[in-house]
């Protein structure tokens, strides 16, 4: 049994200039820990693949296509592959969302 800690993580560099931390990368699938404090955002950005969210604590706005809500904690949010998606913590309170991604990406996402 192999047990990853969030806090052992570092924080990866991305263009979003948010608190990102790879917690499981295979071929088969990508999870990512994002964290985001009041009023930061993920930019609108593509992916190839299926992507999921997953709200851990917070009320972040999550855009998919032209279809924008905002959710709450144990909501998850499907995004398919090729769809413009972005989130947002417009609230006063820190946002921390699982990202899974299947299968594993093979190239970067594209910002828009």
């Amino acid at each position: 049994m192999k047990i990853i800690k969030l806090s052992d993580q570092d924080k990866e560099e991305t263009p979003h200039n948010v608190d990102v931390r790879k917690m499981y990368d295979k071929k088969s699938a990508q999870a990512v820990h994002i964290t985001l404090q009041a009023g930061e955002a993920l930019k609108p950005h593509i992916t190839s693949l299926d992507v999921f969210f997953y709200v851990l604590e917070g009320t972040p706005t999550i855009q998919i296509g032209d279809h924008k809500a905002e959710v709450y904690k144990d909501c998850l949010v499907e995004s398919p592959k090729n769809m413009v998606h972005c989130i947002d913590n417009l609230s006063s309170s820190t946002t921390r969302i699982l990202v899974v991604k299947a299968p594993g990406p093979t190239s970067k996402s594209k910002l828009l």
